[in-house]
């Protein structure tokens, strides 16, 4: 089974129709006006720039792409120093060391929920057996969170990213639940320190180096961030890869090629389908088009990563040669994503760990083996039946 590229992209919010203009104006999903940035140049253009602002997308009367956005005291809706203070106090969780320390203990997660895998036999679903439980287990070991409250978690993280389906007054429920929830845990873990990012954070808020408000919006930043779009990086990935039956093998003869592969998939196939909005503090001139004060801005990071100007060929996937230039999955700029090198090796040892394991492995032969979440925030998958 081979699947189109669209096949693979799966349904895209409507305002995020492709077309050949780089600036377009758009309606989202709440009825506002805004500035899509499909471009790949002008996106990064629009990601560095510092007249476009995040705390101002955070003001009442601007432009909203959902209902799904980050809190005022967040770090990312934050500017300048603030922005850049609170991003210093959890870098150091996602330097090159600490991930090469991490790899270990994921590689032996993935080897367990691929153990689970293999004993279901044809037809095993990776979403629910592997894309999912492995990034939640991964961030509650790195933040100190215990693993029986994964469930919980997850229940909550996916009522909180969904833009559509959930009520508004159940996600305020599930906003309380697990407000309380951090806060109950970050007393805990002031009583009884361990060695992990919360217990490292508590210390800083001691010494008066980090707010309440920070620490424990710090706390639910790192886990609703790290987690629903890693898990769906890994299914995308593993779904583009899975498309293509001679991709699949050649990778599996070249394991060696693994890491270009990793980073091609992700361009490919990115699970933040757009960037938070911004707001201009004054005119800016970004392409044929002059976005006034108080206009809004989103750069379509999918599109950027298929700009065929930059990408020769973008729909396809190159395994051996290298890109001349960095995709946008993770975003650019102050903002890029802090977890990126986490979540690139949390997909990077799926696939290792698959292409080893299961050589033959493709898409289940049944009617619907792929399955799509409806109204997230991120792109992701609900099903994807495999078999060997």
């Amino acid at each position: 089974m081979r699947l189109p590229i669209a096949d693979q992209m799966g349904p895209m919010p409507g305002f995020l129709r492709p077309g050949a203009e780089d600036v377009v104006r758009v309606v989202t999903p709440t009825g506002d006006d805004m500035w899509l940035v499909r471009g790949y140049t002008l996106g990064r253009s629009v990601l560095t720039d510092k007249r476009f602002s995040r705390a101002a997308a955070l003001a009442p009367t601007a432009p909203k792409l959902n209902d799904a956005q980050p809190a005022a005291d967040s770090m990312m809706s934050m500017d300048g120093p603030r922005h850049a203070r609170l991003r210093r106090l959890v870098s150091g969780a996602f330097t090159t060391g600490r991930m090469a320390r991490m790899r270990t203990f994921v590689a032996e997660l993935a080897d367990r929920h691929l153990d689970t895998v293999a004993g279901l036999g044809h037809g095993a679903d990776l979403i629910d057996n592997l894309a999912w439980p492995l990034p939640m287990a991964v961030l509650c070991s790195m933040l100190g969170i215990p693993q029986e409250d994964t469930l919980r978690f997850r229940d909550w993280v996916l009522v909180l990213f969904d833009i559509d389906a959930s009520p508004p007054r159940e996600k305020a429920r599930y906003r309380i639940e697990l407000l309380d929830y951090m806060d109950e845990l970050l007393d805990r873990k002031r009583r009884e320190p361990q060695e992990d990012l919360l217990s490292d954070l508590i210390a800083v808020h001691d010494r008066g180096d980090l707010s309440t408000n920070e620490l424990l919006t710090l706390g639910l930043t790192l886990l609703m961030a790290g987690y629903e779009t890693t898990a769906g990086q890994i299914g995308l990935a593993t779904l583009s890869l899975l498309a293509d039956r001679g991709a699949y093998e050649e990778l599996a003869e070249h394991p060696d090629r693994i890491g270009n592969a990793v980073e091609e998939l992700m361009r490919l196939n990115p699970s933040t389908p757009v960037t938070f909005p911004r707001v201009a503090t004054e005119p800016v001139r970004v392409g044929d088009v002059t976005v006034q004060p108080g206009e809004g801005v989103v750069v379509a990071l999918v599109h950027g990563n298929h700009d065929a100007e930059v990408f020769p060929e973008p729909e396809s996937l190159h395994l051996v040669a290298g890109r001349d230039a960095s995709h946008l999955t993770f975003g650019h700029g102050v903002h890029r994503c802090l977890g990126a090198p986490l979540a690139t090796l949390q997909v990077r040892i799926v696939l290792e760990r698959l292409l080893r394991r299961f050589p033959t492995l493709r898409l289940a032969d049944v009617p619907e083996p792929v399955g799509w979440k409806d109204g997230m925030v991120t792109r992701s998958l609900s099903r994807l039946l495999v078999a060997w």
